[in-house]
Parts: C-alpha cells; structure tokens; sequence
C-alpha cells in the first residue's frame, strides 16, 4: 500500500478495514459503495474528506447543520474553487489546481464536473493512478457504470497490483453491475497480489467475500 506522503503527493485517499467494511454493509440497503461511490435516488451524504488539500466543510456543517440541497452546493462549489479557476485561466495545465477544483466539486456532489476535471489532470500525467481512481469513483456517482469499471480497468494497466483500484472494481463490479463473481475476481487478486495487507484490511475484505458468496447461494 502507498505510504502517507505518497498518497498526499496524488491527492489520493486510502480505504481503511473499518470504513470499507462499514460501507459495504451500508451499500446492501443504501447503494453506497466505497467512498466517493454512489448511486441512488436521493442526493448522496457528503462524502469523506480526501487526504490532502484544503477543502470546504462538509456540506450539512456549512449550512448550519442543515444538508443543503444539489442547487446550493453547486453555488458553494463554485464559489470555492472561482479563485482557482482564475489560476487556471494562465495555468490550464496545472494538474494540482486541476485535481483541488474536482475536489470541490466532488465535495459538493458535482459528480460530472469533478470527474471532467479529474480527466484535464490525467491527461497531462495518465500514469496518475490514485487519480484516475477518484475518477472512477466520480463517474459511477454520475451514474456511469461503465466508464466507472473501464477507468479502473485502466489504472490498473498501470498499477496491476494497486490494492484501491481492485477493492473499488470489487464493489462496482458487486454493486452496479451485479456481477458477484467479477467481484470475487477483483478481491481475489487484491488478496493474492497485496500480501502486505494488514490482518484487519484482509478480513474486511475476506467477510466482503463471503457475503457475496453466501448471497449467492441463497
């Protein structure tokens, strides 16, 4: 698994056994995967904050406790990455102000667009894994399945051991394709290609395992 400092140099963020765990439960009543991972009717719960980078409150604590709807977290979205965007107007290439605007906007649950400025990022540095994970996340929120699975596909062409890219696709694969036994595939290798895992995040992803089997059976 990355070290700290590498994962705030890609602006990654790493799952631990308790919050993957915890969110998989979730995900069987609620269709939340892993987190930026979701899809649903309703507008999602804010999601966890990424590793590096000074980002907005949470949306419910800046509105005084109150969950702000789709409209108002675009306004405050928008408000808080305007001064990179002017940045950017003489730097369009700056991967890091390209990847601290999609967190703002992946914040605020502006999917598309975080996942539009993910993209500008990895098109000047493509081998961006931990990025283009984020992505992933960003587009299966959007409701794109497909391009959710072909980017982490993707990430690890480059990275085929990366233990986030594996664990994500598990849950795509188990959540928003129905696909148990592609699920089991993606966890199977993350077991056999991470054998540094730590006993907890090995579990967390043994008892993921057996659930999907035991639902299969029944």
């Amino acid at each position: 698994m990355p070290d700290e400092a590498a994962e705030q140099r890609t602006g990654g963020s790493v799952w631990e056994a308790k919050q993957a765990y915890a969110m998989a439960v979730f995900c069987l009543v609620a269709g939340l995967a892993i987190g930026y991972l979701f899809r649903g009717s309703q507008p999602p719960a804010p999601p966890p904050q990424p590793a590096s980078h000074a980002q907005p409150p949470a949306p419910a604590a800046a509105m005084g406790g109150r969950t702000p709807g789709l409209e108002e977290m675009k306004q405050m979205a928008d408000k808080k990455a305007a001064p990179l965007l002017e940045k950017l107007k003489n730097d369009p290439n700056n991967s890091d102000l390209l990847i601290q605007v999609a967190k703002i906007e992946a914040a605020t649950h502006q999917f598309k667009e975080a996942a539009s400025y993910y993209d500008k990022a990895l098109q000047v540095d493509p081998k961006n894994v931990a990025i283009r994970t984020e992505m992933a996340s960003c587009m299966f929120y959007a409701g794109d399945v497909d391009v959710a699975v072909s980017q982490l596909q993707l990430a690890l062409h480059y990275s085929p051991k990366d233990a986030n890219s594996l664990f994500n696709l598990g849950m795509i694969k188990w959540q928003g394709k129905r696909d148990p036994q592609g699920a089991l595939a993606a966890w199977e290798e993350l077991l056999r290609s991470n054998p540094q895992l730590t006993p907890e995040r090995k579990a967390a992803v043994q008892k993921l395992m057996a659930d999907v089997r035991a639902k299969r059976k029944s």
